[in-house]
């Protein structure tokens, strides 16, 4: 039988990688629903040690790039290089194309080469971040690429007001992000530990900021700070505890997901997002959905994801009151366990289901498919 539509997905990150982020998740979690649906979408990922073509919960999943994609660096590179081939050589396949933005300079403008209506998937916008990180002009290319598409899809409104400011005349629409269903599961407790789960990435991440303030807060907290993820900047974070001094109240637990990530949140206390950017909030929505509370630096897009009662906003990237807040809130175990009642309440309207019907809606419009058969 001939699929509703035939997807050809852009997706750089494969969520099978190691230290994979959570735009992989949704890239997946989206794309296997619309499988369900009747499309058939193939994802065209970086290249990595072990990568290898498959389908996965009917998601047909293709490496792309130069050699092995051992580091970050050779795993970009590659995957630019290859991915404007590797999308015309497929292009006969697809009836829409849709690219999502990627570090470190979101778009490659692909409506200009795919030959294909194309749509732009946005959970990444940071490239004047990363202008500054690497002292390059990496925003302009941003600016230019997204001024190449026509229709986009962001995960929040704070993301789709910038892509409006950087192109007026785009169509940019808002579809969420979901929850595993599991992670609201179980009794809201009140936990022992802090937590932040994340890429370990020390400014984009903020988690420069959320160390000093640890090592400010610790000594009347009388607990531990974990942090759980991987990334580039694993050894200079190791580095900033030492240098700190909070080596004995800080864990580096690695990599977590499915049930003993679930199981991380809900033993937590707290949660801190401490980004200095974010285009959704996704950790944020998933300890509220585990009943844990969150902390957040007062952003636009976390404090779409963070409303008042399921946790508190800090004035952004102020040290000295996140932590105060983080000693504050730690010891008003009344208010926590209202926090995550609230939270868990929230966190219930992010459905993935719901979030691909959407999306699908879109898809089919993208290309000119009645909407009436949605």
């Amino acid at each position: 039988m001939a699929a509703d539509l035939r997807v050809l997905h852009l997706g750089f990150e494969d969520p099978l990688m190691p230290g994979a982020g959570g735009g992989s998740v949704r890239t997946h979690q989206i794309n296997r629903r619309l499988v369900d649906l009747g499309f058939e979408v193939t994802v065209l990922t970086t290249t990595y040690p072990g990568a290898r073509e498959r389908v996965q919960d009917g998601v047909h999943y293709v490496p792309v790039g130069i050699g092995q994609g051992r580091n970050r660096l050779t795993r970009l590179l590659g995957y630019i290089a290859r991915l404007p081939v590797e999308a015309r050589r497929r292009r006969h396949r697809a009836d829409l194309v849709v690219e999502d933005f990627f570090a470190p300079f979101s778009t490659m403008a692909a409506p200009r080469w795919t030959g294909r209506p194309t749509i732009g998937m946005v959970q990444w916008l940071h490239a004047r971040d990363k202008a500054r990180q690497y002292r390059l002009p990496l925003h302009w290319l941003e600016r230019w690429g997204v001024r190449s598409h026509t229709r986009l899809i962001a995960v929040s409104q704070g993301t789709a007001d910038k892509l409006a400011a950087l192109n007026p005349a785009a169509s940019v629409e808002v579809v969420g992000n979901g929850i595993d269903p599991e992670s609201l599961e179980g009794e809201t407790v009140l936990g022992r530990h802090v937590l932040f789960i994340g890429r370990l990435e020390l400014h984009l991440k903020g988690l420069d900021l959320l160390l000093a303030a640890w090592a400010q807060a610790a000594p009347r907290i009388g607990d531990r700070l974990i942090i759980a993820g991987t990334g580039p900047d694993r050894e200079r974070l190791e580095r900033l505890i030492e240098s700190l001094g909070v080596a004995d109240s800080v864990d580096l637990v690695g990599w977590v997901s499915g049930e003993r990530k679930h199981a991380l949140v809900r033993s937590a206390r707290l949660v801190v997002v401490p980004s200095r950017h974010e285009t959704f909030g996704l950790v944020a929505v998933e300890a509220l959905a585990g009943g844990t509370p969150v902390i957040i630096f007062d952003i636009p897009c976390l404090r779409e994801v963070v409303p008042a009662g399921c946790g508190w906003k800090v004035a952004p990237f102020d040290v000295g009151a996140l932590a105060s807040e983080l000693a504050l809130r730690y010891g008003s175990e009344a208010e926590l366990l209202d926090a995550g009642r609230r939270g868990r309440d929230f966190a219930r309207g992010f459905d993935w289901d719901a979030q691909a019907q959407r999306q699908a809606h879109i898809y089919r419009s993208g290309v000119g498919v009645p909407l009436a058969s949605t």
